[in-house]
């Protein structure tokens, strides 16, 4: 960020924990973009990492919390080391060092935290039954490994912590392949860029607190959750038929089940979330190619 815009950024500096990560990386370069002073932490160097180290060890957490005006607190254990660090390890990292970050953040005066989760928290509550799973903030989680439950736990930690917080429980949003990614974003995926526009909007509405879900631009009501189990490409012709003539163009099978629609309207409401980039901007984007 230039000078001319470090002068003009409100506030102390966004610490953006996890910084060298996909979400955290998009993040710091939203708050950055809005003109914010970022600094990043991170165990590996990365664009946006100022500050390389570990937040377990408290003289360096308390070193990148000094003179902050908000945490964005991203960094975690991630689902996909399930079964490849111990439990303890999980516990250790994304319960533990939440509550000692979030500790210090009171004390040396932040005055917002976001902290980002996952729709993972669900779990259970995910499969459906006759129907597809209509997911909003209503629907009780019920966690299925440890990492569901780690940040779960931590959630409640951010809610109890003392400052104005905000958690947000985003959606699948990591890299795969076209086909796969395409399919995710009809119902139960977000574009990082969304993700980071959600960031940058709950943090800037302090008086807002709670726990949102931040998904994509779904096509699908909340009516057609039966005919989704039964017959989701007749669902899909109906409301996007421009999608599934493209999924044809290109040899993708149109499913014919979907298990879930995630639903942010709440985010909306509360703070003005708006997600842009859904499948049709996936689409138009692998064309350009």
């Amino acid at each position: 960020m230039s000078a001319e815009r470090r002068m003009r950024a409100p506030g102390g500096a966004v610490v953006v924990t996890g910084s060298s990560g996909r979400v955290g990386s998009a993040l710091a370069a939203a708050f950055d973009a809005a003109g914010r002073e970022v600094r990043g932490v991170d165990r590996v160097a990365g664009r946006w990492t100022s500050v390389v180290a570990d937040l377990r060890d408290p003289r360096e957490r308390r070193a990148a919390l000094r003179s902050a005006d908000v945490l964005v607190h991203t960094a975690a254990l991630h689902a996909p080391h399930v079964g490849r660090v111990a439990d303890e390890e999980f516990r250790a990292v994304n319960v533990g060092m939440t509550a000692e970050l979030l500790d210090d953040a009171a004390r040396l005066g932040v005055r917002r935290v976001l902290y980002i989760s996952s729709t993972s928290v669900y779990g259970h509550a995910l499969v459906p039954a006759d129907r597809a799973v209509w997911v909003d903030e209503h629907l009780t989680p019920l966690p299925r490994d440890v990492y569901d439950e780690t940040k779960l736990a931590a959630e409640r930690l951010v809610a109890a912590c003392g400052v104005s917080a905000v958690t947000l429980r985003i959606a699948r949003c990591f890299p795969e392949p076209l086909p796969v990614r395409a399919r995710h974003l009809l119902h139960r995926a977000v574009d990082v860029a969304d993700v980071a526009a959600a960031g940058v909007l709950a943090v800037t509405r302090p008086e807002v607190t709670g726990t949102f879900n931040v998904s994509g631009p779904h096509v699908f009501q909340r009516e057609d959750c039966v005919a989704l189990h039964r017959d989701a490409g007749a669902v899909l012709a109906g409301r996007a038929p421009d999608v599934v003539e493209a999924f044809r163009d290109r040899g993708w099978p149109v499913p014919d089940r979907l298990d879930r629609v995630y639903d942010s309207t709440a985010a909306t409401n509360a703070f003005g979330y708006r997600p842009v980039r859904g499948v049709r901007e996936l689409l138009r984007d692998a064309r350009a190619v």
